[in-house]
């Protein structure tokens, strides 16, 4: 393909043109693109030796569980913490020259009436207490290396509300980092919903409970910086964008991330200068209610995976669960669902948590599979149910047949059916440090049999 095509095709990508037109360019272009990539990922290989020299700045590399007043250890037992910006000596990696640990991401946070109304009142008077709707899932976040949330509502101070402009208390930071989380995601089609002022005081609230973020930012110089943490020695990049703001016009243009594959690749070439082993790109995108991917979002992940610009694509926002793909030997999340809500169609309380299992030794950092938990939420306390341990501690106890144990069964068999099982991804009930052990009674066509 000649360079017109080429830039036919990127433009194709970046300015959202009907995706059918141009099928056949972007499969010419791939095709050149996979006989170059040999090139490309030899000459990547010694660009990253090189940026080992390269010193990051302290704020911008934390050992996850190291940053803010509330934050929880989430170092294996003997292993020593690394201060921000300190490289693992390498004797102490090579005394453990292979590691294997488990990322966790999880589906939108998006805080209803309903469930600003039930915080209310867990907290008695003093403030908003979101916990008692984690507290399930919290010893899951708690077990893996990494746990990244997706905040789709802005936080603030204030009266809160609900859709179509959300206001969420700034209490729910707290919550957050309580549960588990160390980085999270503010990109999305609501992140201007109280405009500049809305994307402050998320970034203030956050920054407070010593939770990371990325997606918005309340300057230019806040957007220019990779939100870079560190775990069992291996550095992680993690990007954010979305693919629209409701309309609402951008205050400024660095405010909020749009997704957009030059934008996504400057990004992660600046993360793999200064770094990282691992870049995730966490993108708000798809058609609402709808469990297949769109055009956006196949063309996109295949792109950026098929040409390891990034390591991995985690999405959420359709508000049902999507398929997990793995693409040329990576993976795209493609949609997490709904992690908790005021939504009460079935599906929209379905969600999953993925958990990433990584292999790391000195030469190579590899995500080895992408496993999931089906979770739900449930009603009317809007607790959200890790669905299969659950579903087994209600028949263990004499439960097995109660309404509670009847949602969770189905909702396994949805999302089951729709997310599927291949050989490098599978439901799983619990995080582990490597393969997490499987959802009893699921088969290999995908439909849970429990």
């Amino acid at each position: 393909m000649g360079y017109q095509g080429q830039h036919r095709a990127r433009r194709a990508i970046v300015r959202g043109r009907p995706w059918i037109r141009y099928r056949p360019i972007l499969r010419s272009y791939r095709r050149r693109h996979r006989a170059s990539s040999r090139i490309g990922v030899t000459v990547g290989l010694i660009l990253l030796g090189l940026a080992v020299l390269v010193p990051v700045a302290a704020d911008q590399l934390v050992p996850t569980g190291a940053r803010g007043p509330a934050a929880h250890p989430k170092v294996p037992a003997g292993a020593q913490s690394v201060a921000p910006g300190a490289r693992t000596p390498t004797a102490e990696r090579h005394r453990d020259p292979v590691r294997e640990f488990d990322l966790v991401a999880t589906g939108d946070i998006l805080i209803h009436t309903a469930l600003w109304e039930q915080a209310l009142a867990a907290g008695h008077g003093d403030g908003y207490d979101f916990r008692p709707m984690f507290r399930d899932i919290r010893p899951l976040l708690r077990r893996a290396a990494l746990a990244i949330c997706h905040l789709e509502t802005p936080l603030g101070d204030g009266p809160p509300s609900s859709y179509p402009a959300f206001n969420t208390p700034t209490d729910l930071a707290e919550a957050i980092r309580w549960a588990g989380w160390d980085v999270c995601s503010t990109a999305s089609n609501h992140s201007l919903d109280r405009g500049q002022d809305g994307v402050d005081a998320t970034a203030a609230a956050l920054d407070s409970a010593g939770v990371r973020h990325a997606g918005s930012y309340r300057s230019a110089r806040d957007a220019g910086r990779i939100v870079m943490l560190e775990t069992n020695g291996v550095r992680i990049a993690f990007l954010a964008y979305t693919s629209w703001m409701n309309g609402i016009p951008s205050p400024n243009p660095w405010t909020v991330n749009l997704i957009s594959v030059p934008r996504i690749e400057a990004d992660a070439r600046k993360a793999r200068a200064r770094g990282a082993d691992l870049v995730i790109a966490n993108f708000h995108w798809g058609t609402e209610y709808r469990h297949e991917t769109n055009e956006e979002q196949s063309v996109v992940a295949h792109d950026l995976l098929e040409r390891h610009v990034v390591d991995l694509v985690i999405g959420q926002h359709v508000h049902v669960v999507q398929p997990i793909e793995r693409i040329a030997g990576l993976f795209a999340v493609y949609g997490e669902g709904n992690l908790v809500s005021g939504m009460t169609r079935l599906e929209s309380r379905d969600g999953l948590m993925a958990v990433i299992h990584v292999r790391a030794s000195d030469s190579r950092v590899a995500i080895t599979g992408v496993d999931y938990i089906p979770t739900w939420v449930a009603h009317p306390g809007y607790v959200i149910e890790p669905a299969a341990s659950r579903l087994s501690e209600l028949a263990a106890s004499g439960q097995g047949d109660g309404a509670l144990a009847t949602e969770l069964r189905a909702s396994i068999e949805r999302t089951v059916g729709i997310v599927g099982q291949t050989g490098r991804i599978h439901p799983i009930d619990t995080v582990s440090r490597g393969r997490g052990a499987p959802i009893p009674g699921t088969e290999p066509d995908g439909i849970a049999r429990i």
